[in-house]
């Protein structure tokens, strides 16, 4: 089954939010998504036939003929649909797609979850949705079941994929609709306006006219409005046309003005629906993913916890950099991100306060990273030996190296010179110099293999905090009191110098 098939009747919050549990209860989960539900490729077919219900409109414009109004919206946005489609073209490749939760059994098999779930949230809401719904609902999922931070950063373009394909329908819709108008063009011209076979200005593609003949049962409302509409516009030429037309549809059961009144009611649901997805493009890329994130990421919200209180306080990079290594140990070991982070607390929680191990970062990104792999029941090499083996094969890496090539060179001068001694002398003097060539490469080489450490920071944007503060010494030379005071003045933070 296809998430595209995911179809279902509008549900208010309280209800979707129910219902998420209940989803999230019945999700059996594994570590990876399959290939073949890669989204990309559907998007682009989608995206490729929007494509071709807006270059229809533009023709349809200029020939004069009326534009489905949720065709409006279409015409006025289509460029948010394509920078939103080149988005997640640029932004989720196969590799990263396969790597996110997968549904292991059921309908939905093989699908990451967060696609799923994006898909479902979109169909229940009509693709009507702000940034606090959003929340609520993974929240309610959540409950339940928790997402890993890679699915809540990246659901986005998700919802974007899902909102893409809810597009798409209603395009299908509107091209049908076209395609009836324009056959409506067509009989009026040959039977009301009498026109020949040459001056005939609307005309349908042999092949489309079969495939609109063979689809009518299910744009009748469409064919029938249309042509009452243009009928009508003839005045008295057009009434026996008119009349034949009405009783047609008396013969169904059905009269004019009901008809009439079901493609009005269509319309305006079509219109609302594209018009939902559309708004609802517009709020994702508005959106503070950042805000959403930190608010309900279970990892996040642990972290806060940090007993020494600094965490908090750090800013957004440093804080990505230990969610980051979270998810890393989690990807390595198979152990739940959220288990990590309360093994990091607790460990944190034990450690006397002010000591650097009373903060969580100590457990993720420095020493005691040994005593975090303890307490999760797995072994990890220790960090301070590794660093002392890595520096020892630097530098005697480097050693050897330089060694070599300068016997090397020695060898080569020796096979010149023939003299020994000299050839031993210049390999000893031309040590230094290969030494320090060798190192800018070793170090160059290194540069780009070696993934930096980041140093940890604090957020001061909102100003520095009592037990932050300092005192400056700033040393300058002031010729009396006055220019003395003056000086003190410049200097922020200090009110008054005596």
């Amino acid at each position: 089954m296809k998430l595209s098939d995911i179809k279902g009747i509008v549900l208010d919050k309280e209800q979707l939010k129910t219902y998420l549990e209940n989803v999230a209860s019945d999700h059996t989960l594994k570590p990876k998504s399959d290939k073949s539900t890669y989204p990309v490729p559907e998007m682009e077919k989608n995206f490729e036939y929007i494509t071709k219900v807006y270059d229809l409109l533009n023709q349809h414009l200029k020939l004069g003929i009326n534009i489905h109004q949720a065709g409006e919206w279409l015409l006025d946005n289509y460029y948010v649909i394509e920078e939103t489609a080149n988005e997640v073209r640029k932004n989720l490749k196969l590799k990263k797609y396969v790597n996110f939760i997968g549904i292991s059994s059921g309908k939905y098999k093989g699908y990451a979850r967060s696609y799923v779930l994006a898909t479902e949230i979109v169909s229940f809401t009509d693709g009507n949705f702000k940034a606090k719904d959003l929340e609520e609902y993974l929240t309610s999922y959540q409950n339940k079941k928790t997402l890993n931070m890679e699915e809540i950063w990246d659901i986005n373009l998700f919802f974007k994929i899902a909102l893409i394909e809810r597009i798409k329908d209603i395009c299908m819709k509107i091209y049908a609709a076209q395609m009836q108008k324009i056959k409506v063009e067509s009989i009026i011209e040959r039977l009301v306006e009498n026109k020949s076979k040459d001056e005939l200005k609307f005309r349908l593609p042999a092949r489309e006219y079969t495939k609109q003949i063979q689809t009518y049962s299910e744009n009748k409302y469409t064919f029938i409005e249309y042509m009452s509409y243009r009928l009508k516009q003839y005045g008295k030429k057009a009434i026996p046309y008119l009349n034949i037309l009405e009783e047609e549809i008396n013969k169904q059961g059905l009269s004019l003005q009901e008809v009439i009144k079901k493609e009005h009611f269509d319309i305006a649901l079509k219109k609302v629906s594209i018009g939902n997805a559309i708004k609802s493009i517009h709020s994702l890329q508005r959106m503070n993913f950042l805000d959403i994130f930190e608010k309900i990421n279970g990892v996040e919200e642990i972290l806060k916890q940090d007993p020494s209180g600094t965490y908090p306080n750090m800013n957004y990079k440093t804080k990505e950099y230990y969610r980051n290594t979270i998810k890393e140990i989690a990807n390595k070991t198979k152990i739940s991100e959220i288990y990590i982070a309360k093994k990091g607390v607790e460990l944190a929680e034990k450690a006397n306060i002010g000591e650097k191990a009373n903060h969580i970062g100590y457990y993720l990104i420095s020493d005691g990273i040994q005593s975090l792999y303890k307490a999760l029941g797995l072994t990890k090499k220790d960090v301070k030996k590794q660093t002392k083996e890595r520096v020892n094969l630097y530098i005697y890496g480097t050693a050897i190296i330089s060694a070599i090539l300068s016997i090397l060179l020695g060898i080569l001068i020796y096979s010149y010179s023939k003299n020994i001694i000299l050839s031993t002398i210049e390999a000893v003097l031309i040590f230094i110099p290969i030494t320090e060539i060798v190192i800018k490469i070793i170090q160059n080489i290194l540069t780009k293999i070696t993934k930096p450490k980041l140093i940890p920071k604090m957020d001061l944007s909102k100003g520095v905090g009592k037990e932050n503060q300092t005192m400056v010494a700033i040393t300058t030379i002031v010729e009396d009191r006055k220019k003395g005071k003056r000086t003190c003045r410049k200097v922020r933070g200090i009110l008054s110098c005596e």
